[in-house]
């Protein structure tokens, strides 16, 4: 079992800057690679950034350039830094982990970020 904790969302002008943060615990040695979904308001749930354990990173082409996703073993951390914040990239960021073999998703309940024009 995983489990995923994230924080750091809130209001913000658009032009201006968050971080993310999202702490695992459980059984992370497991994990293959950890990312940030985000879903907006009637919208379903999509990709924004994936990071491996090899530190292998992708990113939606929304946001390439915009948001840079991170991670601090030590502290069983990844974070999401987002920059140049648009109104579109308003919604709820949620956690995820994935253990590939044999396949299990985990997430997180989710932080709101809401960008105002």
């Amino acid at each position: 079992q995983v489990q995923l904790v994230e924080s750091g969302g809130g209001l913000v002008q658009a032009g201006g800057s968050l971080r993310l943060s999202c702490v695992a615990s459980g059984s992370i040695f497991s994990i293959n690679v950890m990312g940030w979904y985000r879903q907006a308001p009637g919208k379903q749930r999509e990709l924004v950034a994936t990071i491996t354990s090899g530190g292998s990173t992708n990113y939606a082409d929304s946001v390439k350039g915009r948001f840079t996703i991170s991670r601090d073993n030590a502290k069983n951390t990844v974070y999401l830094q987002m920059n140049s914040l648009k109104p579109e990239d308003t919604g709820d960021y949620y956690c995820n982990a994935k253990i590939l073999v044999p396949f299990v998703d985990y997430w997180g309940k989710g932080t709101l970020v809401t960008v105002s024009s």
